[in-house]
Parts: structure tokens; C-alpha cells; sequence
């Protein structure tokens, strides 16, 4: 699997394009010019944890491994500290601030606190929350006539900032399935892959490749 391909995946599963897409579909190329605080540690401890148990309840554990298994709450705190801006960062950090401060509202408990049908339910919501989010930006970006658009479509091209769970679902997919633990047990890798081969034989079940 390529990463272009995957980065597509990604945005269909989540209804807008990979956000810091350009950084990961030139190979890092343009790191340097936007990581914009290198050196400058966003997350703690509790945050990284955190960033583990949403990630597992996004990927859980089955008959193949979870995010956990991969490690991914670390990775991704290291991703958005190396590889994003200064704002798509924000973006983040504000995100885990109003994830706690939802399941406040809806649970009166912290985040960790919820049981894994309380996880699940709230991930749930969210999730519909941010594809409707999404379309509305979308629908207002794409809209040629102005001085058409509704309140609520001007308010969406005003601001445009991506819904907080879209951002962490999206790097939840790339952590995990970039990871060893993702692409050798959960995927199909071969190291040496040898000549391309347009059609292999497939049967119903059987796991996608990663090269």
C-alpha cells in the first residue's frame, strides 16, 4: 500500500482530506519549513494516555492486534509535535480539551473514566458529529454562488478548522497502519516484494498488503 493510497483511504473513512496531508504525501520532504516548534513537547504523560485509549477505542484489540499494541498514543504525540504547523498543533491540544470536556458533559466522568460501551458510544457521536462538520465545509467551499449561501455556509467558510475528532481519527488510521505492529500482523508485508504483479489470487477474509 502507498502511502498516496492510504492518505485517500483515510479521507474517505473520514470525509476530509488528510489534514497535514502535503507533509506526508511528499515523504517528509518539506519537514524542516513546517514543523513549527521543534523541540517543544505539547503532551504529558496523562495526555499521551490519553491519546492511547481514544486511539484503542478508535482500533480496539480483536483476533488481530490494537492500537495500543502499536504504541500508537506516543507516535502520534511525537507526529504532531515533529510533523504539523504551530496551528494545526492547536488544533490538537484544544481537541483533547473539549474530547474531556464532552465526556464531562455527557458521562460526568473524565475520559479514562468510561467504561469501553461509554468509550465506543461517545466516539460514536462524535464521529457523526465531525462528517457533518466536514460536508458543511465542504458544501460551502464548493458553492460558486455567493451571495446565495446561507448564515450557517458563510459561518462554515469563516472558519473552516477541522472538527477536533476528524483530526485524531485520521492520525489514529496513519499512526497505526504505518506501524510495524499495523502493516506485518493487521496487514500483508513483504520485504522483498520481487516483481509487480497486477492480479494476485484473492479469497473473501483475506488481509489487505501494506507493500
Amino acid at each position: 500500500m502507498e502511502r498516496r493510497e492510504l492518505l485517500k483511504m483515510i479521507a474517505a473513512a473520514t470525509g476530509m482530506a488528510f489534514v497535514g496531508g502535503e507533509v506526508w504525501a511528499a515523504g517528509l520532504n518539506n519537514l524542516a519549513s513546517s514543523a513549527a516548534m521543534p523541540g517543544r513537547k505539547l503532551f504529558s504523560v496523562s495526555d499521551i494516555a490519553l491519546l492511547d485509549e481514544i486511539a484503542e477505542t478508535i482500533l480496539p484489540k480483536t483476533t488481530t492486534p490494537g492500537a495500543k499494541d502499536a504504541g500508537c498514543g506516543a507516535q502520534m504525540a511525537t507526529q504532531i509535535n515533529d510533523c504539523y504547523n504551530a496551528t494545526e498543533q492547536g488544533w490538537f491540544v484544544d481537541g483533547l480539551k473539549q474530547l474531556r470536556a464532552r465526556s464531562q458533559q455527557d458521562f460526568k466522568l473524565d475520559f479514562m473514566q468510561l467504561s469501553k460501551e461509554q468509550r465506543h458510544q461517545l466516539l460514536v457521536k462524535l464521529d457523526a458529529e465531525a462528517k457533518a462538520r466536514n460536508a458543511q465545509i465542504y458544501a460551502a467551499a464548493n458553492d460558486s454562488t455567493n451571495s446565495r449561501k446561507s448564515s450557517s455556509a458563510n459561518k462554515a467558510v469563516a472558519d473552516n478548522t477541522p472538527h477536533y475528532f476528524t483530526l485524531l481519527k485520521q492520525l489514529t488510521l496513519f499512526v497505526f497502519f504505518t506501524s510495524k505492529v499495523g502493516a506485518t500482523e493487521v496487514l500483508r508485508y513483504s520485504a522483498i516484494p520481487g516483481k509487480y504483479e497486477g492480479a494476485l489470487p484473492y479469497k473473501k477474509g483475506d488481509r489487505a498488503w501494506a507493500t
